[in-house]
């Protein structure tokens, strides 16, 4: 039976693996119209830190789900599949096929597999929660879900403070654990023909220069004016999930007098280099996934041949 959904390109990879230009470029040659899948884009005012195209670059390609919320504002993976399944859809019906860009791979999961009916964020948990990570350390927080949930605990890098947090509080508010709320969910059939492509530097140690000549990129362009900014509302925090995102969280601690400018610099590129490694564990085991390496020089033209070839 002919499968008539229509199309969508997921373009993933790694934190400063080159998605933004290639996507820009897929836009400009084929004209599909771009969707970032990105958890720190999503808010205003985090331009530097979160490598948000330029106002330049918006206006050569524009970008769908950048700045609409504000950093006091959490944003949710549910809230991300709502709002990126109704711009798909205008942009299906514009005859236009959408083009998924970023590195949030939970984004990506949700919008293909659903959202389970899970409670909603319990404050007084999570500070709970957040407030023993921060004594005992996230060790400690995953050895808890290994004893509560060893399914979720083999899923959760123990590095993961967001989604460690989220699924102890997930079972401390409900008293069910969220492997087995995800097992009563009913499955769906996505409603798009997914085309996914990956892109990063075949060797590691190429990411890894390129995640340290952009955060010192960020640094040089104004992230501690960046966050200092954003630290003098009195309605923004650290513990927001705003706040946490890699780079802004280093930021913040560094204006609270934790460490001094190269710690800083430090901190970042180790934290950025993490964020990379999660965002490769996750794609390696993504279903049906085109791997390009950034570095060849004619790697849109073999993004456009798998393209062609797949008659998206």
């Amino acid at each position: 039976m002919a499968d008539n959904r229509p199309w969508a390109i997921f373009l993933m990879g790694p934190t400063a693996a080159g998605k933004t230009d290639l996507a820009m470029a897929l836009h400009e040659r084929l004209g599909m119209e771009l969707i970032s899948v990105d958890s720190a884009m999503v808010y205003r005012d985090m331009d530097i830190g979160s490598a948000k195209p330029s106002p330049q670059e918006l206006a050569r390609a524009p970008h769908r789900l950048i700045d609409i919320r504000d950093p006091a504002e959490p944003y949710s993976a549910a809230e991300f599949r709502q709002d990126a399944q109704r711009e798909m859809r205008q942009i299906s019906m514009a005859g236009q096929v959408p083009l998924l860009v970023g590195g949030t791979m939970l984004y990506f999961k949700r919008l293909v597999e659903g959202v389970a009916n899970l409670p909603e964020a319990d404050s007084a948990v999570r500070a709970r929660l957040e407030a023993q990570a921060e004594e005992h350390g996230l060790s400690a927080l995953h050895a808890e879900l290994a004893r509560v949930d060893p399914h979720a605990a083999r899923r959760i890098h123990p590095n993961d403070p967001q989604r460690l947090i989220r699924a102890l509080e997930v079972f401390h508010v409900s008293g069910v654990t969220m492997s087995e709320l995800w097992a009563q969910q009913q499955p769906e059939t996505f409603p798009y023909r997914v085309l996914s492509i990956a892109v990063s530097p075949d060797e590691r140690h190429v990411l890894h220069q390129r995640i340290e000549a952009r955060f010192r990129q960020m640094l040089e362009l104004g992230l501690v004016d960046e966050v200092a900014a954003l630290k003098e509302r009195p309605e923004l925090h650290a513990g927001l999930p705003a706040m946490k995102s890699v780079g802004y969280r280093q930021a913040w601690e560094y204006l609270d007098g934790h460490y001094d400018e190269p710690i800083l610099l430090e901190r970042g590129i180790i934290a950025t280099r993490q964020l990379a490694k999660r965002q490769l564990t996750w794609l390696r085991s993504w279903p049906q996934l085109h791997w390009v390496d950034s570095q060849r020089p004619d790697a849109l033209d073999h993004v456009l041949k798998i393209v062609r070839e797949r008659g998206a």
